[in-house]
């Protein structure tokens, strides 16, 4: 069992709000698929995805 120290997590930065978040033991298998920090931002992606294509 690999044992992490919480200053030692990986971060991210979300895709929809630009805030970093880091790493949780729930994507500890799909963390190279991880791209948003909650359900609301996931959720709001297509808005964010709209709006940057007509800029």
């Amino acid at each position: 069992m690999i044992v992490h120290k919480k200053c030692n997590l990986s971060s991210k930065i979300c895709v929809v709000c630009q805030r970093p978040f880091t790493w949780r033991k729930k994507w500890q298998q799909c963390w190279d698929d991880v791209k948003y920090c909650s359900e609301h931002c996931r959720r709001s992606k297509q808005h964010v995805l709209k709006s940057s294509k007509t800029d």
